[in-house]
């Protein structure tokens, strides 16, 4: 994992949307085994791929992880999967410590987050970075709406082990705020707001946010605002990592070569390292927006649309036929529903996507492209036609089966390293599911219904509900060419940093 000490802007833009997507399809997906054949594919030669037709009527191999769980005297919610294979191991810790725990200081959580590392007693942030490195180890750490995390990979044995410990626990126990260090990240931060005034994406997903979630806390961004950085204090920040980073408020994910005895230590070292107090309370449930269309102008070729409604929160019974039923509409790469019709067969766009994005309370779902602003008003209507369509009938029977076995078949890649697995660890922990979710999650997949399908995504999602941001500039409006197979221009769409 890389050392993330610098700012995060989440969720806003394309690039976000495709990440959100990404930890969604992980989570989603459970553990499976990479080394576990079956007749069948003992007998293939190594160089040939499994089609998907051939796992009709089997049921997935899958590594089956022994997820074993404690809570340490303070508090803290501990998950732990020994894995022998390499000498190394890897720890997250995660905190209710995200941007909606802001209160009426929007930035607070992030601004804490990223002064973890830049300072504790006797070292700086140089000296800290030396620290790791010199151990073989690896920090992370990273701010988000709902949590914040902090990270070590370090390798297993006691040498290295202990040292890499003592200092992770000062890092994100005991970190010292130095003054200096929050004169440099928040010019970071207001040269970072300097640019988005450029950025149509970051434009469009900020305003997205604030008109769906209205005076929820998720409505500010994650990374607070040129208004509100600067007004920010050390005794600010003391505070909220006191109460926020504390042992009850976090959940300790460990994976790797350790027996459960020096899980049981190390986890007992860091939560004993902690401030002490409680679990914080998760923010109240958003309440429903007014839908409808805001249009922001800006000078580009291009028109940023992005449409979207509440979703569900992490808990949800519908999550797996959600999750199905996303990938079906534009939750994948080519094939959707969305790239079909707008990319493939009118050459719109470049990517068209959908997502639901389940947090602690109802997280967003959300669509997001971008296309020719000449053509933004019928891409727009055409998005909307597309979905009102698929709430309507539902998806196939064929392209039910289709994304069982996409969803199937991507499984040794959810558990194919340590830092995956942790990282289910950590969201299972946090989001305080059944430490079978996993497995759960594939058999409530596959055995899915279309009409179970559709039930559930019109019980969540309506067509007329749709909050709508477009950024792009106003210009006369053409009409859409006509689908066909061969699109007779290439499409513009191109994702802008």
């Amino acid at each position: 994992m890389s050392d993330r000490s610098a700012p995060r802007y989440t969720l806003f833009g394309l690039a976000i949307i495709v990440l959100v997507v990404a930890l969604a399809v992980l989570l989603a997906r459970p553990a499976q085994s990479d080394n576990q054949a079956t007749p069948d594919t003992a007998a293939r030669p190594a160089n040939t791929l499994q089609s998907l037709a051939e796992l009709d009527g089997k049921a997935p191999s899958r590594r089956q992880l022994d997820i074993q769980h404690w809570t340490t005297a303070e508090g803290a919610r501990v998950l732990f999967v020994e894995a022998r294979e390499l000498p190394m191991f890897d720890l997250r810790l995660t905190f209710a410590a995200g941007s909606s725990q802001d209160g009426s200081v929007p930035g607070l959580a992030t601004l804490t987050n990223a002064m973890l590392n830049e300072g504790v007693a006797g070292k700086d942030v140089t000296a800290i970075a030396e620290g790791f490195e010199g151990l073989g180890a690896d920090f992370g750490n990273g701010s988000y709406r709902d949590m914040a995390v902090a990270s070590l990979r370090s390798l297993s044995a006691v040498d290295k082990r202990e040292p890499a410990l003592k200092l992770f626990t000062e890092v994100v126990g005991k970190p010292t705020f130095p003054e200096d260090a929050l004169t440099r990240i928040k010019n970071q931060m207001l040269a970072g707001f300097e640019y988005e005034k450029q950025n149509p994406g970051k434009i469009a997903g900020k305003t997205l946010f604030a008109n769906l979630y209205g005076n929820h806390p998720y409505a500010h961004p994650s990374d607070g605002t040129a208004q509100t950085i600067p007004g920010i204090t050390l005794a600010q920040l003391r505070a909220f990592h006191a109460k926020a980073y504390s042992a009850g408020n976090a959940v300790i994910a460990l994976v790797g070569d350790l027996s459960r005895g020096e899980a049981e230590a190390i986890a007992a070292q860091v939560s004993a390292g902690l401030p002490k107090g409680p679990a914080l309370a998760k923010p109240g449930q958003p309440v429903a927006p007014k839908p409808g269309v805001t249009h922001v102008d800006f000078p580009s070729k291009q028109t940023h649309l992005m449409l979207a409604e509440l979703g569900i929160d992490r808990n949800d019974p519908d999550w797996a036929a959600l999750s199905l039923g996303n990938q079906i509409l534009g939750g994948g790469a080519f094939g959707t529903r969305l790239m079909s019709e707008v990319r493939e067969k009118r050459g719109l766009t470049y990517g068209v996507y959908s997502v639901f994005s389940p947090m602690q309370v109802r997280g967003p779902f959300m669509i997001n492209l971008q296309t020719r602003a000449e053509l933004s008003e019928g891409t727009l209507k055409l998005v909307q036609d597309i979905l009102a369509e698929y709430l309507k009938n539902g998806p196939t029977q064929q392209e039910l089966d289709d994304a069982k076995r996409e969803l199937a078949g991507s499984f040794p890649l959810s558990n194919a390293s340590n830092a995956s697995i942790v990282g289910q660890l950590g969201a299972i922990g946090f989001y305080d599911l059944p430490l079978s979710w996993l497995e759960d999650f594939m058999q409530q997949s596959q055995a899915l219904t279309v009409e179970q399908v559709k039930t559930a995504m019109n019980k969540h999602l309506a067509a007329d509900q749709l909050v709508i941001v477009t950024v792009g500039p106003k210009v006369a409006q053409q009409p859409l060419p006509a689908p066909t197979d061969k699109p007779a221009e290439q499409p513009l769409g191109v994702p802008e940093h």
